[in-house]
């Protein structure tokens, strides 16, 4: 915090000669003075949060990350802060990060089913009727078998269409981290995540275009999140369980953008599932962004945030945090 004067008279005022001039104290100097405003400007804004102390965002580095179409974000989870990249590509432009080496099966057992070595005995339909006390049915019109495998024919094509049109790819935009082998990249240091992304190492934003151009330009100075880039992760769980009137809406709607971006971009299946519409942090995720954006919409988001109890919330998002948390590589 930089140091300020008192405006109170006391002893450290200098003294005044009977010539009215000033007689400066022992050591004061226009250098010590240099001096004292340049710890005030070094030590000017270090936030707690902030892994490497706070370095404003300029109007050329913004020019920067905008050129470049990717992002700096600054993710803060119970295992520390730390410094990665996203991007929105196109999901036609791009692979998908490679999740398979990191899938473990943490129920193998879970697809068994009950097999039995015996064949089951041939089931005699006219036996059954005739058991039933139902009478002998005569032949199906053969013309009328035929309309009906007509009629199935052409069902089961038109299905066969349906299914060719879902495979065709959609063309949207999906979130894109620095990630490798399903695995998050998070940099303590800005000056980590520059070293590695100026190496020849490989990861999932080396196929983006123009990614060679941004890591050569590329210095510590421009890895600075933007506003409302900054996601505090390992305060959600906290903040809900302060109950609702304490609930930090800005803060948890943005965890749950991120939370989101993480869990499609990673394929995190706990994550995607917990996250999806209908489901609980999803009602309390609607409810905040009405919170959040006032008027009189806010009114009744915050009736709605009030029947979604601080337990379940706190609970389902602790495990969001933790299946995010066990997929981050962290470096340096």
């Amino acid at each position: 915090m930089a140091r300020s004067s008192s405006d109170r008279p006391g002893d450290d005022e200098p003294d005044v000669d009977e010539a009215g001039t000033t007689t400066p104290e022992a050591g004061t100097s226009a250098d010590s003075d240099a001096q004292t405003d340049a710890d005030a400007d070094d030590t000017a804004g270090n936030g707690a949060d902030d892994p490497e102390g706070d370095i404003a965002r300029t109007t050329s580095t913004d020019r920067f990350w905008a050129k470049a179409r990717i992002e700096p974000i600054e993710l803060a989870l119970p295992g520390g802060v730390g410094y990665t990249l996203r991007a929105y590509p196109m999901s036609t432009d791009i692979t998908p990060s490679d999740y398979s080496a990191r899938e473990v099966d943490e129920f193998p057992d879970r697809s068994a089913t009950y097999t039995s070595d015996a064949e089951p005995d041939a089931i005699d339909e006219a036996e059954l009727a005739a058991q039933a006390g139902f009478p002998d049915e005569p032949d199906a019109d053969t013309d009328a078998d035929a309309d009906v495998d007509a009629d199935e024919d052409e069902l089961e094509a038109e299905a066969a269409d349906d299914d060719d049109d879902d495979d065709e790819p959609v063309e949207e935009e999906v979130p894109l981290f620095l990630s490798k082998d399903g695995r998050l990249l998070l940099f303590r240091t800005r000056a980590g995540l520059v070293d590695f992304v100026q190496s020849e190492a490989t990861h999932d934003l080396t196929q983006l275009p123009g990614w060679s151009d941004m890591c050569r330009d590329l210095v510590p100075e421009r890895v600075v999140a933007a506003e409302g880039d900054a996601y505090d992760l390992d305060l959600v769980v906290k903040n809900l369980r302060a109950g609702h009137a304490a609930w930090d809406a800005d803060m948890l709607v943005r965890a749950g953008q991120v939370a989101r971006d993480l869990g499609h971009a990673l394929h995190i299946e706990p994550v995607m599932l917990a996250m999806s519409p209908g489901s609980p942090l999803d009602d309390l995720d609607e409810a905040l962004r009405g919170v959040a954006s006032g008027g009189m919409g806010s009114f009744f988001a915050r009736r709605k945030m009030k029947k979604i109890g601080a337990e379940t919330a706190s609970l389902g998002w602790r495990t969001v945090i933790g299946k995010i948390s066990a997929v981050v590589d962290w470096r340096d």
